[in-house]
């Protein structure tokens, strides 16, 4: 026999009561946005603009406040565009409201994917070095690689198609435009992809603290390779047995490291220097 429930029909556990409580008091729950539905998004005046100005680049529809429309207004004179008249208010519950969106964003597809091959081809006739990311996950790291990338002219750059933030958002308005101009290359393995550099003559150059000889120093003769590791670990092991040669930055003083794309930013400067 079944002991009885002496809750009652009417009476409710502690548990329910409070999972009651949080549904009265939490609100309507958001609407998950489908990604099918707008493809890549990207904000920022700057990283929209130059979406506005790359013809490969695909724009299915633009949200934009006043300003931000009579701001774009050349480019968006030159493209048919879909333009959704939005609120700064309706941009942050899109997008989140930490995001700088600057009034704009932009729904947009993948850029059409480079290969290896013409990384290669343009690192070996006069383009700078081919950027080279060891699991650098950080999208406000990686923008700001491209957009030292794209100042001092590098080919383009590579990445790995699992530890590699989405080519899109907080990246893209890091990158102030950058993602539309440098190539990008999203590969499944790395150690396949620096042993395909080596067998093409590609000069592979490691960026790393305790490298032998500095990158000063280096000829960056063309066509060559730099290779960055994530902040904190910095490159894997067999990313560090695959490069030709480990190279430090030279620092004064006790602080002797620098974020990834600080440090970037310095190796693309001396390999242009070099040029």
């Amino acid at each position: 026999m079944k002991p009885s429930d002496k809750r009652g029909p009417h009476r409710r556990t502690q548990n329910e009561t409070r999972r009651s409580n949080q549904k009265l008091h939490a609100g309507p729950r958001p609407e998950k946005a489908d990604p099918r539905d707008h493809g890549l998004r990207i904000w920022g005046n700057h990283a929209v603009d130059a979406a506005l100005a790359n013809p490969a680049r695909v724009i299915l529809r633009l949200h934009l406040t006043e300003n931000a429309e009579q701001r774009l207004s050349p480019r968006l004179a030159a493209r048919r565009v879909e333009v959704l008249r939005t609120t700064p208010r309706d941009l942050d519950r899109m997008i989140g409201p930490n995001s700088v969106h600057q009034g704009a964003v932009a729904d947009v597809e993948p850029l059409p994917e480079t290969d290896i091959e013409t990384l290669i081809e343009a690192a070996t006739h006069g383009g700078g070095p081919i950027v080279v990311l060891d699991q650098v996950t950080d999208p406000h790291n990686v923008g700001a690689i491209l957009r030292s990338a794209a100042v001092f002219g590098a080919a383009g750059l590579v990445m790995t198609r699992r530890h590699s933030p989405p080519l899109d958002g907080a990246l893209a308005k890091a990158a102030s435009g950058a993602l539309e101009l440098i190539p990008i290359v999203l590969v499944p393995n790395l150690a396949r992809t620096l042993g395909e550099l080596g067998e093409a003559g590609v000069s592979r150059i490691g960026l790393d603290g305790e490298g032998e000889h500095l990158i000063d120093e280096q000829s960056f003769a063309p066509p060559s390779a730099l290779v960055l590791g994530a902040e904190g670990k910095g490159l894997r092991r067999l990313t560090r047995e695959l490069c030709d040669r480990l190279c430090r930055i030279g620092a004064a003083g006790s602080l002797a490291s620098l974020n990834v794309s600080n440090a970037a930013a310095v190796a693309l400067y001396a390999a242009a220097r070099k040029r």
